[in-house]
């Protein structure tokens, strides 16, 4: 087994580790390290590694855990994500995190993060409320402001002081991180057969709950790897996948968007991962204000986010330009009241500059692929019939 092969298959491990026994074992090794779970999409990591802590991604339960005790929590009308939350809750499997983040993505993240407060779960509960207003001195201050109160809740667990210098240090290495899963994003781009969308997902999941040192470890093995010509390139389309920022598909499904004929080079599956676009200052002497300012003003679109004044259609255009895609799939969760929001503005959007997209929705525990496996095939067929007439992007 090669190189890239034993690190896929330990990220395999890692990704769908729904007890988070790589985090939980990282923690006992060291007195006075913490555990703090974040909610999809996105939250700053940086401040908790700088706490001496590990943030750990919370994306659900997908299908790998039958949902019981959570059905009876959440009505039935919205997405499945946080009923598995509940889930995982209620079994215990999150006894020895320390704290929890709920970032501002919709209502139901909201009330989710008062369910947690009732259920007495962590030392702290916090919902990190993002800033709609994107100016410096207004949203920007805001948001400093969310972040050093999670430090401070963090400083009365471990008595850690989150100092500048140990800041700057976690922001480069979370600037690392961003750079590398980049690169493969790059590379892929050009041989998008030398590492399958899967493998990429599984690769950027198991980052969630490891050291971001140990991450960059892997990722650095990957990218020298995947610069070797390897595999052969099939006839397949490419796509820019859209949509599945919060509640994650299931790996079948993404499975299925390749067998049925389509490499998918970008997407916003794990977007919090790839959130920031290019690096955060990391040697400011203050560090929170480059990480407010890298998220005011770096930040990718996204449903979650409100910028009226960049509007989300234009950028989405400018990925599938930026990426060379033949089309778009719209993937979006059931019930997910931002993701089928934005669907409609998105496709007028492509409609208005010619380029081909469908749109289908999913559940984390959708276990039929079928008919959505016939849809992107006739998707796919139909680019390759009339691939002679470009998008107009």
């Amino acid at each position: 087994m090669g190189a890239l092969d034993t690190v896929i298959n330990q990220c395999k491990e890692w990704a769908f580790d729904l007890n988070f026994t790589r985090a939980k074992k990282w923690k006992s090794e060291e007195e006075g390290r913490i555990l703090a779970g974040y909610l999809p999409i996105y939250f700053p990591r940086e401040i908790v590694h700088a706490a001496d802590g590990l943030a750990v991604g919370i994306m659900g339960t997908g299908d790998r855990k039958q949902v019981i005790k959570g059905d009876a929590y959440f009505q039935s009308y919205i997405c499945r994500m946080p009923r598995g939350i509940i889930e995982l809750a209620l079994d215990n499997n999150l006894d020895d995190f320390d704290g929890f983040i709920f970032p501002s993505i919709c209502d139901v993240i909201r009330n989710l993060s008062g369910m947690f407060r009732i259920l007495d779960k962590g030392t702290f509960v916090k919902y990190l409320d993002f800033p709609q207003n994107f100016q410096s001195h207004i949203g920007g201050s805001f948001y400093r402001k969310e972040m050093q109160h999670i430090i401070d809740l963090m400083c009365e667990i471990n008595g850690i002081t989150v100092t500048p210098e140990r800041l700057n240090h976690s922001i480069s290495l979370f600037n690392k991180n961003r750079q590398m899963l980049e690169h493969i994003y790059d590379i892929r781009q050009e041989y998008p057969w030398r590492l399958s969308i899967v493998d990429v997902y599984h690769i950027i999941r198991a980052g969630l709950v490891i050291p971001v040192e140990a991450h960059n470890d892997l990722l650095e093995v990957i990218c020298r790897e995947i610069e070797k010509d390897t595999g052969e390139p099939q006839d397949r389309v490419r796509v820019v996948v859209s949509g599945s920022f919060c509640e994650q598909p299931p790996i079948g499904l993404i499975k299925s968007i390749e067998m049925a004929g389509c490499y998918v080079i970008d997407d916003d599956f794990m977007l919090g991962s790839r959130w920031i676009q290019g690096d955060v200052d990391a040697t400011s002497g203050d560090p929170l204000r480059a990480l407010s300012e890298a998220y005011l003003s770096q930040s990718p679109f996204s449903s979650s986010v409100y910028d009226v004044d960049n509007p989300k259609e234009e950028r989405l255009a400018a990925l599938v330009r930026k990426r060379n895609a033949d089309g778009v799939i719209f993937a979006a969760p059931s019930f997910c009241d931002p993701a089928l929001l934005d669907g409609p503005n998105l496709q007028k959007g492509c409609e208005a500059r010619n380029i081909r997209y469908i749109s289908f929705q999913y559940a984390e525990n959708t276990g039929q692929f079928k008919v959505i496996k016939e849809q992107v095939g006739a998707f796919s067929d139909s680019i390759k019939l009339w691939e002679d007439e470009p998008a107009e992007v």
